[in-house]
């Protein structure tokens, strides 16, 4: 039997998508399928690509402009949705069409809403390929949602319905939220402060808001390291923030900064607390029983994942001003207990739930897992 191949079309906004990618790549490769993945925005050429980029990171610029584009015509998928999803499509769909002419494979998997698009238009010239959708939301707006979709994986019971709010007979699959496997071999806690000359004894935190360090990171790390606790700060790809944390730190040993690394797993473990935006980290921290203090830093979808985060428990939230962020910072460490595990919850939920949804696409016999 030939080994079955899998394209996933992630998307660079951020890291979250490449994030659920990644995950998903990792499952299917452990079934013995080969994988690839492509970036949709840049499929659709560099310079589009990046103006989808730039037109995302202005909205978040403006206080309150990306809440009204997304609980007004993206969620509902109004006229102005409409036109920026055809307008993506009228340069993806080419260029995917062609990479599965060129490269055919069994299964497509869309982490991403405008790949979700192309896909669905695409379905009817590759009739054979499974079209899934995944999307981690907890309020799928519309844009996620197409004719021509064999099933979609979500991550809570209120994605689902919100699924079926625009196509009510979907085939879906809830599913935990994949998580990479380096966080399941982090450290204990002991071993991770002595690698980072965090005393075993301290208070410390870990301070990290997406790829681009959305947020008052640098002002929030201040007051909290002023406030006698050590803060492990994560500007990620934001290399302005980095040059600022590590211009802080020449003048304290409580501040330890970082720019974009692979470390996130330790670091989780060295802290007390992940202090985060609402993204794909928090699932991230609870494998590694980690409390979260949810910063309120993303408008739109973020806003929603915040919430279910809070349903899910062992999490606080805090307004985006920096005392505010001290204040809950200092009122969480006094409540959370010391971790006492190294590793809270295990792969084994994802892995069975991942195979069950390939076995309802006819998938899971293609490969057996190692």
């Amino acid at each position: 039997m030939s080994t079955p191949s899998a394209l996933l079309l992630s998307g660079s906004l951020g890291m979250g998508h490449d994030v659920m990618a990644d995950a998903c790549a990792v499952s299917l490769r452990r079934r013995g399928w080969a994988t690839d993945t492509v970036d949709s925005m840049r499929m659709m050429g560099n310079r589009r690509g990046g103006l989808g980029e730039k037109v995302f990171r202005g909205m978040l610029a403006v206080p309150g402009l990306y809440d009204a584009f997304h609980f007004g015509p993206l969620r509902s998928g109004g006229r102005l949705a409409r036109f920026i999803d055809a307008a993506s499509c009228r340069y993806l769909v080419p260029a995917l069409d062609a990479r599965l002419r060129d490269r055919p494979v069994q299964l497509l998997v869309s982490v991403f809403a405008t790949g979700a698009a192309a896909a669905s238009r695409i379905k009817d010239r590759h009739p054979d390929v499974v079209n899934a959708v995944f999307c981690t939301d907890t309020c799928p707006h519309r844009l996620w949602v197409h004719p021509n979709t064999d099933l979609y994986l979500v991550t809570s019971d209120p994605a689902a319905r919100y699924i079926r709010r625009f196509e009510p007979g979907a085939e879906i699959a809830v599913v935990p939220a994949p998580v990479r496997p380096q966080f399941y071999r982090a450290p204990p806690q002991a071993e991770a402060r002595d690698a980072l000359g965090v005393p075993r004894n301290a208070k410390c935190v870990l301070l990290i808001s997406g790829a681009w360090g959305i947020g008052p990171l640098a002002e929030a790390a201040d007051l909290i390291a002023r406030a006698g606790v050590h803060v492990l700060v994560v500007a990620g790809r934001n290399a302005g923030l980095e040059a600022r944390l590590r211009s802080m730190a020449a003048g304290t040993e409580r501040i330890v900064p970082f720019g974009f690394t692979d470390e996130i797993p330790a670091l989780m473990s060295a802290a007390d607390l992940v202090i985060t935006s609402s993204g794909d980290t928090c699932a991230e921290a609870r494998v590694i029983g980690r409390d979260l203090l949810l910063l309120d830093v993303v408008p739109g979808h973020g806003r929603d994942n915040l919430h279910q985060e809070l349903v899910r428990g062992a999490a606080a939230v805090t307004s985006a001003q920096p005392e505010a962020i001290r204040r809950c910072v200092l009122a969480c460490l006094e409540r959370i207990e010391p971790p006492p595990t190294r590793i809270a919850v295990e792969p084994e939920a994802w892995e069975e739930a991942f195979g069950a949804t390939l076995d309802r696409v006819g998938l899971g016999g293609r490969a057996s897992a190692p």
